[in-house]
């Protein structure tokens, strides 16, 4: 396995050399060989050869600009997805568990969330008792393990077993005396033994009512039943919260409840609540035992900022000579893993080694992940070296971290290769194997290939999770592709999924896009109203999708939320903070989000530096990237693939060549596999260039690595040839582009268009602007100014006038730079006193235009004037 990662030799098609003089046209690089032009790439696009073609003649008429109306915009489908989603919820819901009345007792909230909350969590089939035998047609409960009641203990039971949950507790109430006449803990044991934890739930909660005379009757055996019952079925949330209301300091619990106890706080996120439980349990007196100091370990993971607690646990054990197991050894990688403390995990595991202890596939499979998770590609394969050399087994796990790995730095391909590895060995991949390759894919924007493994994953009998299908929706909401989503929601109420926390949490990520922050705020609420509470990645994702939104403002309210909910900041959370402000380029609040993230103990992972460099891009901060730069050629930051690639995209971004060229190269030197992001940045800053050969090269290495042209390639081919005066050309690849199913957007027209507007094509550009509108694309600003700047060019000012009027008339507002174009123009041709004229008219025709940019328009024309 280790031999399947690309070597340098894979890489000796495209080197990058010294900078030659480009003498090379369009023309002569756009023949494709045979070979690269027949069935090994029919998908790609060609360059187009014009050798054996008639050349176009241009029309020479100059019809006036007066196009369609613009199509008119669709609003983004999202309240039917929203409906179906809840809608499912509430109907999974209720048809697993009908609602029950509220319980009007004031300390027991957990007998009202009884009838929403709890419901929610899957049931099981040892929540139904063993029903046996028939005697004079009365079923009686038949389980051995049920000895230690009395006659009237069955009969009590069997009464509580038939009863609808909806009618309990008034069965409770009409036997009452008979309840506390025999031992009642005895009959909440047995509900517990039968599996039956919800109406062991109601049943402890009405018995510590005190709605009766003798007022609670809640006791340590009662509370340690009711712990073990919820423990048994995960039911952590109903756990955590029940005790919110129960006085625990007065009780004193075997350790076996206080651990379980501590795992539901752990698992709900209720850290701070968990630590102070564990410090109780060391004020009683009790001892700890293994499983208590792994649970506890995993809580201070967990919180982050706490590996300072971690060592302090370790000692403790060590000096209560508490031996460690592999869950010990995982947590405490795991937890280094989350802080991106790598060197502490790698230290811990060799210190461990020299101690004597022998890891096994568990304590492995936790140093993969983190090492894969940070991008340290290598590592992460010497580990699985380590494996295979100490005779270690792979399982399941290992394999799954070895697809995630593969993901991580670029080789799709290669992870959707272990499935078969896998099946060789006689490991069959499971629905988690699957869900990374199709994570993977969907990363690497191959919605089709995810889409095929997620059908072949059915066909093979694996079936999906709710973890899965959360993949699935999250990769097509990226894409919008809002109508398959609906597909999957539905296959997903097939299969007896059901939708999760991060199901809601997907739908709220995919509302992330500027201008939907309303949208982002209505799933929130109908989350709510779903009764699917929010956590701390439900307002990391909150914080994010404002972000996106560019609605900083809301965002910083949502990381206020957070804290007042009692959910503790991560390196998450001020990734996402982070995403805000790289939107708005504003670099120096994002160092500051980077210093507060270490002065309070969190360690920057790669992510954290990528989007610091995106703000550093987007604020065009040249020397905060060159700093960052200067870190990642030194190995003070670690070059991961992530960090690379985001290098190559900034340098691209802020028209840097040979920053892009360095970080493509040190991609390559470690070598990452390129995805089609970075061969699109690539090809792009060459054509920008007029390096042509080094673009075509580029385009060859997408096919090479098995990549799929998209959108932007097209669209960067296409504004190649409009920057080389090949207009022709440029509208070729448009109809190509159409030809080949995908959709060209607006920039594919707006490149076209601005190819024949700057050859003074007028009405070859018309032409284009019809076929878009046809085609249901509208306009942009950008499509109007450029018409202008091409009028103007040809001091056609009156056309120029229409294209304003048409703005204005369909809703589009000119900006500055509209009038701007024009004003330049005549003052390039020296017509100052017509610039006047058009300046003063300009609030006469737009009443929105603010009297300020006249006046800067007005003192453009007179300092033009004054200079010549």
């Amino acid at each position: 396995m280790v031999g399947c990662r690309p070597t340098m030799s894979d890489w000796t098609s495209f080197q990058i050399a010294p900078n030659p003089p480009q003498t090379t046209s369009l023309r002569c690089i756009s023949s494709l060989t045979l070979s690269m032009e027949g069935a090994l790439f029919s998908s790609r696009p060609a360059f187009p050869t014009h050798t054996s073609k008639t050349p176009r003649k241009p029309s020479t008429n100059h019809p006036k600009f007066n196009p369609p109306p613009p199509p008119p915009s669709h609003s983004v489908p999202l309240d039917s997805l929203l409906h179906h989603l809840q809608h499912l919820t509430q109907e999974t819901s209720t048809t697993l568990h009908p609602p029950q009345p509220t319980n009007k007792n004031p300390n027991f909230p957990s007998l009202r969330l009884a009838s929403t909350t709890i419901h929610r969590e899957k049931a099981t089939p040892a929540s139904r008792p063993r029903l046996a035998g028939s005697e004079n047609g009365v079923l009686f409960l038949r389980d051995p393990r049920l000895g230690f009641l009395s006659g009237a203990g069955k009969s009590l039971l069997r009464s509580i077993v038939e009863q609808p949950l909806l009618d309990l507790v008034s069965l409770l109430e009409s036997k009452k005396d008979e309840i506390f006449g025999v031992d009642w803990v005895s009959l909440l044991k047995a509900l517990e033994i039968l599996g039956n934890w919800e109406k062991a739930l109601a049943l402890f909660e009405w018995a510590g009512s005190g709605s009766n005379a003798e007022g609670s009757r809640l006791d340590a055996p009662a509370i340690e039943v009711v712990i073990r019952a919820l423990g048994r079925h995960s039911q952590h949330s109903i756990a955590s919260k029940l005790f919110d209301s129960i006085p625990l300091e007065e009780y004193c619990l075997d350790i076996r409840a206080y651990t379980t106890l501590l795992h539901a706080l752990s698992r709900t996120g209720k850290y701070r609540k968990a630590v102070a439980l564990f410090k109780q349990i060391k004020a009683k007196g009790l001892s700890p035992t293994l499983v208590t100091y792994n649970v506890i370990l995993d809580v201070y993971g967990r919180m982050g900022r706490s590996w300072s607690k971690i060592l302090e646990i370790l000692d403790e054990m060590n000096s209560r000579n508490v031996g460690i197991d592999e869950f010990t050894c995982s947590t405490v990688i795991s937890a280094c893993g989350r802080e991106g403390l790598l060197e502490e995990a790698s230290m811990f595991f060799e210190q461990l080694k020299l101690q004597g202890y022998v890891p096994g596939t568990v304590a492995y499979n936790s140093l993969l992940q983190v090492y894969g998770k940070a991008g340290k590609y290598p590592a992460a394969m010497g580990v699985l070296k380590e494996m295979e050399d100490n005779n270690c087994p792979a399982d399941a796990v290992t394999y799954n971290e070895l697809v995630a790995t593969y993901a991580r730095a670029g080789f799709y391909e290669e992870g959707a290769a272990v499935l078969d590895t896998m099946a060789s060995k006689g490991i069959m991949p499971n629905s988690v194997t699957y869900t990374t390759v199709i994570s993977g894919y969907g990363k690497a924007g191959k919605e089709d290939e995810a889409l095929a493994l997620f059908d072949r994953m059915k066909k093979l009998g694996c079936v999906p999770n709710t973890c899965t299908y959360n993949t699935i929706l999250g990769m097509l909401g990226k894409k919008s592709r809002t109508g398959e989503m609906l597909d999957i929601l539905s296959d997903m109420k097939s299969n007896g999924c059901v939708p999760n926390r991060v199901t809601w949490n997907t739908m709220l990520a995919m509302c992330g896009k500027r201008g939907m922050e309303n949208y982002v705020s209505q799933v929130f609420d109908e989350m709510k109203k779903s009764g699917v509470e929010p956590d701390r990645d439900t307002f990391n994702t909150l914080i994010a999708a404002y972000g996106r939104c560019g609605s900083s403002t809301q965002a910083l309210q949502m990381y206020d939320e957070m804290v007042k909910a009692g959910f503790s900041p991560c390196t998450t959370t001020y990734n996402a903070l982070l995403n805000a402000i790289a939107r708005k380029g504003d670099w120096i609040a994002a160092e500051s989000v980077i210093l507060d993230m270490k002065k309070k103990g969190f360690k920057p992972n790669e992510l954290s530096y990528s989007l610091l460099l995106q703000t550093y891009a987007k604020g065009r901060h040249i020397k905060g990237i060159q700093a960052i730069e200067e870190e990642v050629y030194d190995d003070k930051i670690f070059p991961s693939w992530v960090i690379l690639r985001t290098l190559i995209i900034v340098n691209f971004k802020c028209r840097m060549l040979n920053g892009t060229e360095k970080a493509f190269e040190e991609l390559k030197r470690n070598g990452y596999k390129p995805d089609l992001v970075i061969l699109n940045s690539m090809l792009s800053i060459y054509a920008k260039n007029g390096m042509y050969d080094r673009a075509r090269e580029m385009f060859d290495l997408i096919h090479q690595f098995g990549l799929r042209p998209d959108l932007i390639t097209h669209n960067n081919i296409m504004n190649m040839y409009a920057r080389g005066g090949e207009c022709w050309e440029a509208e070729d690849i448009l109809k190509q582009l159409e030809k080949s199913g995908l959709k060209p957007d607006v920039v594919s027209y707006n490149t076209v268009i601005n190819g024949f507007c700057k050859q003074g094509l007028m009405t070859e550009a018309l032409r284009i602007l019809s076929d878009m509108m046809a085609k249901g694309v509208t306009p942009c600003m950008v499509t109007y100014n450029t018409f202008i700047s091409g009028y103007v060019s040809k001091d056609m000012f009156k056309e120029a006038d229409d294209v304003i009027s048409y703005m204005i008339q369909h809703n589009c507002r000119p900006d500055e730079l509209t009038y701007r174009i024009i004003v330049d123009g005549y003052c390039k041709a020296k017509r100052y006193e017509e610039a006047m004229e058009f300046v003063s008219g300009i609030l006469n025709m737009d009443s929105s235009f603010s009297e300020q940019s006249v006046n800067k328009l007005t003192l453009r024309v007179e300092e033009n004037k004054s200079r010549h």
